[in-house]
């Protein structure tokens, strides 16, 4: 274990949870606050989020407020006497508590800040086409994602990356990233620098609804919606009256077909056609079934072989 410091760990999702690991291992993580167990599943069964289950594991006091503003959590977190508090994909943290940790408390914000503030900055920059994001731990303030930066590394978007896959590359670079941060919080010896507001982009919560693909659409275009929202929501469209959802894609180099939206499965291609070029659907999700690659589904695939989506 690392220098002695009190250090709490606020986190909710799959992503946050090397850190919480990483975090523990360095300084001993004194308490862990997530969110109330919420029924998922067919049975609606109430469930513990991934960071509660990893604490749990780790033997870690575990709080789990319904609201950041309770007197009496704000109350146990003042009794903790923080040092630091590290803030990974959790909720909105309101002055009264971040302001408790006596060095600061930080975020760690999978882009580079300015760019790409909100709540789905890995997805937003896959599908605006980048070739470079990163991560970035900064000081909390009172306006979503606008505090002082502490720490930037930049990572190179490998080429096909879905929205899942830079998702698992940046884990563990968030679990470095947030011991660094607390090893200069607690050394004194640093310097923030403000973000340019003009250099800001949105980043906000993608939903289902709004992820059905537009055809009309250049297929490069295309190509960065459906991996920018991979696994989930999901891009989608709708072939023979139910939800397709097009989970990974490729520029499709051969002939051109009538209009976009148009599509024709050939051995083991679904190649659909753009407002400019054409796509070919490598992996995909029928409604009410498990994703599979194109390759297999064509060859148990005995509907029309062209159409128009």
């Amino acid at each position: 274990m690392s220098e002695k410091a009190s250090v709490i760990f606020m986190g909710t999702p799959e992503f946050a949870v090397p850190t919480l690991v990483k975090l523990n291992e360095e300084f001993g993580v004194k308490a862990v606050v997530t969110v109330p167990d919420k029924p998922q599943g067919r049975g609606k069964k109430q469930l513990p989020s991934p960071v509660k289950q990893k604490a749990a594991e780790l033997s870690i006091p575990i709080l789990q407020p319904d609201s950041l503003k309770d007197i009496d959590f704000v109350d146990k977190i003042k009794e903790l006497t923080p040092d630091i508090i590290v803030v990974v994909a959790f909720r909105i943290l309101p002055r009264e508590v971040f302001s408790l940790a006596k060095l600061g408390t930080f975020n760690i914000h999978a882009s580079l800040l300015p760019r790409y503030r909100g709540a789905a900055p890995i997805n937003r920059a896959i599908i605006e086409g980048e070739k470079y994001t990163g991560l970035t731990s900064f000081l909390l303030d009172d306006k979503v994602d606008t505090g002082n930066i502490l720490l930037q590394k930049k990572i190179e978007i490998p080429e096909g990356s879905t929205a899942g896959d830079l998702h698992d590359l940046m884990m563990p670079l968030s679990a470095d990233m947030a011991v660094e941060t607390c090893k200069m919080l607690l050394s004194g010896n640093f310097r923030t620098t403000m973000q340019d507001d003009s250099l800001a982009c949105p980043a906000p919560k993608l939903f289902a609804e709004n992820c059905r693909i537009d055809w009309n659409l250049p297929a490069e275009r295309i190509v960065n919606f459906i991996h920018g929202t991979s696994p989930t929501p999901g891009a989608w469209t709708i072939w023979n009256g139910k939800r397709l959802k097009i989970l990974r894609a490729e520029l499709y180099k051969g002939s051109a077909l009538s209009e976009p939206g148009s599509f024709s499965i050939e051995d083991d291609k679904f190649i659909i056609q753009c407002e400019t070029g054409s796509i070919n659907a490598t992996e995909i999700q029928p409604q009410d079934k498990k994703s599979m690659k194109t390759a297999d589904f064509v060859r148990g695939y005995r509907g029309e072989t062209n159409g128009i989506l």
